[in-house]
């Protein structure tokens, strides 16, 4: 008699693969705002905005030029290994889907009374997917804006898309505006809830990568007579 094993195995909540990727990306992403900041005093969009240059990386505008294209390039790369494995292996369908409005308003409810639990770092909550999910997307608008700001004729399209070179500026701008909110939540949150600092470090705890969908209150199957 063959007997199918049923044993699953579990994993880390974080594989070491999706942590070296979110560091990395980490480090690409301050680089490049530190840096862009440097290229926008040299070329400011709005006059009164002026970064100072303490918080800026780079040195010269030419230097902050080639920080931003190292960086820029390591995140593209590092970004489609880190979207690829989240569609092969399933995670984003697990971690950040569905998002429900109605899940989203209840969780900032929660959260403005205080209420919003945060025992289980191995469900995200509507809120949390909504975030990740959202700034996923901004990253690949913050790509293509930059890429038609860096190379206006050569992408020309990418610039239309955006309506215009400044256009592209004004589209990149405002993408790392939201990049740097994006990175002060996540941050509070993560001091607010220290464990899932760990869990990003050491992989935090085991989970299985496949849960069980049964209905708790299903019954067995009758066996066949």
């Amino acid at each position: 008699m063959t007997v199918k094993s049923t044993d699953r195995h579990p994993q880390r909540l974080h594989p070491l693969p999706l942590r070296i990727m979110h560091w990395i990306n980490a480090l690409a992403i301050i680089i490049l705002i530190g840096s862009g900041w440097k290229i926008y005093n040299d070329e400011v969009l709005f006059g009164w905005l002026h970064f100072p240059d303490w918080i800026t990386i780079g040195g010269e505008a030419q230097g902050a030029l080639q920080w931003h294209f190292l960086a820029m390039w390591i995140l593209m790369i590092n970004g489609l290994c880190y979207l690829g494995y989240g569609i092969v292996s399933g995670r984003f369908r697990r971690k950040l889907f569905p998002i429900r409005p109605r899940e989203i308003m209840a969780n900032i409810g929660d959260a403005l009374r205080f209420r919003l639990s945060h025992e289980d770092i191995t469900v995200y909550n509507a809120v949390q997917k909504l975030l990740y999910a959202g700034i996923i997307v901004v990253i690949v608008v913050q790509v293509l804006s930059g890429l038609a700001v860096w190379k206006p004729v050569q992408f020309s399209e990418l610039a239309a898309l955006f309506y215009d070179f400044q256009g592209s500026r004004l589209v990149h701008f405002i993408g790392m505006a939201a990049i740097v909110g994006f990175i002060v939540i996540h941050v509070l949150l993560a001091l607010i809830v220290p464990k899932t600092i760990g869990a990003m470090i050491t992989g935090g705890p085991r989970v299985d990568p496949q849960p069980d969908k049964t209905p708790r209150n299903a019954h067995p199957p009758e066996p066949a007579q």
